[in-house]
């Protein structure tokens, strides 16, 4: 058995493991035959494992819709005094370091859970800090609520006054126009919008997604958000609005609405992070908690490597 099929297993009956790195999500995000896992074994047991996306040879890179990757540690593996932790966490790591040496560059996001990257840092890795934003106890909406910053509110008061109703289960149709008008009004090319659908369309086969959506008394729809559930957290993926009504705040609205129903789930809700300053605003007015996280890299890539990696993000627009 390969370490592919044997992280496929893994899969199936380990719900620590977060939703980027799900095989699933992964066959998605980066092509089936385009990533691969590194495992840590002991004693015949998987204790921990690291997904990699591999679009070309050599290189290690992020997919697309997909915040973090990186190590997975299993829990039963961790032990409880923290000396302890830290010290099988770093072994653990060290040999993943070693796995990766035969790999020309390196990029990942590492889930904020990963707080040690020391086993990186001798191996040569450099590391830059980013951000996320999280809600914890999400079932406790009068905390939620208070916590807000009143622009929210008053964005969300305003959308109700104007009747603007919120929707589950809007077709995908509806929802990627949301998406084009939004690139459209940022000046920015569409990516990988064939990848979004089919992660729409799995979540929701899944019972794993929600797609909502922001509609006026005339059947405008204002705004819409995608938002992927695990059992320990909810992930806000994609999301966007229609640049003429702007003004009306149905994007906190849906959003709000969307976090209390994903506290039917779980209760936590992942923002999935932006270092854009008007969406990273958007995001810590609900009220969320700035976690940092690391992205980690090592190795430049040549000239050829730069010319056919932007021709497949290319491909990706087209496609």
């Amino acid at each position: 058995m390969t370490s592919k099929e044997e992280y496929r297993e893994l899969c199936l009956k380990e719900p620590s493991i977060p939703l980027y790195s799900r095989d699933w999500w992964l066959d998605i995000v980066c092509g089936a035959d385009n990533w691969n896992v590194l495992l840590y074994k002991k004693n015949g047991r998987t204790e921990a494992a690291m997904p990699l996306y591999i679009p070309w040879r050599g290189v290690v890179s992020m997919p697309v819709y997909t915040q973090t990757m990186g190590p997975w540690i299993s829990p039963e593996s961790e032990d409880t005094k923290y000396a302890h932790r830290l010290s099988r966490r770093q072994e653990i790591l060290q040999e993943f370091v070693e796995q990766l040496k035969g790999y020309s560059h390196f990029f990942q996001n590492f889930s904020y859970q990963i707080t040690d990257w020391l086993p990186f840092y001798w191996g040569g890795y450099k590391q830059t800090t980013r951000y996320t934003y999280i809600l914890d106890s999400i079932h406790a909406s009068d905390n939620l609520w208070e916590n807000m910053s009143q622009p929210i509110r008053r964005n969300i008061r305003k959308a109700q006054k104007q009747g603007i109703e919120v929707r589950s289960g809007i077709t995908i149709p509806e929802f990627m126009e949301i998406q084009r008008l939004t690139f459209q009004r940022q000046g920015k090319h569409p990516v990988g919008i064939p990848v979004l659908e089919q992660l729409i369309r799995e979540s929701l086969r899944r019972n794993q997604g929600l797609l909502w959506g922001a509609y006026d008394p005339e059947g405008n729809l204002h705004a819409a958000i995608f938002i992927v559930l695990q059992e320990a957290s909810a992930y806000y993926v994609a999301g966007g609005g229609d640049p003429r009504f702007r003004a009306s705040g149905a994007h906190s609205l849906v959003l709000w609405e969307a976090i209390q129903e994903a506290a039917t789930y779980t209760d936590k809700f992942d923002f999935e992070g932006s270092m854009l300053p008007g969406v990273e605003r958007f995001f810590r007015e609900f009220g969320a908690k700035q976690m940092p996280y690391f992205a980690i890299n090592k190795g430049n890539l040549s000239l050829y490597l730069r010319a056919c990696l932007k021709a497949k993000r290319t491909l990706q627009r087209i496609l």
